[in-house]
């Protein structure tokens, strides 16, 4: 898939279908994961991420087309504040069809845009950070798409990125791992958890599966498991869990993410998860 394709298919799958997800989630469960992220409701945070869409596609654009732009040196905190503020007193229904109008565009905007523009990291990064990224870190009711989307292109890349990375030993130290493959072992072993969790839920929608109770324990039980074996082996391994995961989730109907056990367990095992040990 081309990186124009995948971010397209963000753009008419991934955000268009979030505010849709949100809604199904209930009501108290979806006031808490608005608050977990930092905003006192739903549609602050949406104000948050139009805010950055309709800031940011400009200068998409100006890069796309060989234009001058202006370079922003952003105070994060105030610009947030402002975004917020700014559709605070909009009656909901037109700024909800703002947000989906702007959304539409960019999609237009963008998929008139040469496909090999998006081989200029200046538009990746920022395409990235709108788009991509943001929808991870924002995610308030995951879906298959975005679950796929980590485990292909984000999990996919993962070796050869620590491979290219000139940082190796530092990344390795920050993530208090003694190896690459202890690290990678790690990753796969807390798969194997989500599998069971997911597996458990589709033979009964009342299950509930709570994983190792001491995760500092587990996470130590784990190293000792793979101390003997060596790193290309546990590459090895990562890669069958990996693709294994792909097919499991391949799987899934779509209403499977709405059983809590499989959205919750997939969200943090795959996608969160993912951000916590990003290279």
């Amino acid at each position: 898939m081309s990186y124009k394709q995948r971010t397209l298919d963000f753009l008419d799958i991934e955000w268009a279908t979030y505010i849709e997800r949100f809604k199904r989630l209930p009501e108290l469960d979806g006031v808490q994961r608005v608050r977990n992220q930092g905003y006192d409701q739903f549609r602050d945070m949406l104000a948050h991420i139009l805010a950055w869409w309709e800031d940011v596609m400009p200068v998409i654009m100006a890069i796309a087309e060989n234009r001058e732009f202006e370079k922003k040196k952003y105070d994060f905190d105030a610009f947030n504040a402002e975004a917020v503020a700014k559709y605070k007193d909009w009656d909901e229904t037109e700024f909800l069809a703002h947000f989906e109008k702007t959304r539409q565009k960019a999609a237009a905007d963008l998929r008139s845009v040469n496909e090999a523009a998006f081989d200029d990291r200046r538009i990746q990064g920022r395409i990235n950070g709108i788009f991509i990224h943001h929808a991870r870190e924002h995610l308030v009711a995951l879906s298959k798409f975005l679950t796929l989307d980590t485990l292909e292109h984000e999990w996919g890349t993962y070796i050869a990125k620590f491979d290219a990375s000139e940082k190796k030993e530092e990344f390795l130290k920050k993530q208090s791992a003694a190896r690459f493959g202890d690290l990678l072992a790690h990753n796969f072993s807390w798969w194997d958890e989500g599998v069971k969790a997911v597996q458990g839920a589709l033979k009964d929608p009342a299950f509930v599966y709570k994983g190792p109770a001491d995760t500092d324990a587990y996470n130590a039980e784990i190293v000792a498991k793979y101390q003997g074996t060596s790193e290309e082996e546990l590459r090895t391994i990562f890669e069958q869990k990996r693709l294994e995961m792909i097919e499991l989730v391949r799987g899934l109907p779509d209403s499977a993410f709405q059983n809590p056990t499989i959205e919750e367990w997939l969200a943090a095992d795959v996608v969160e998860h993912y951000d916590e040990h990003a290279i």
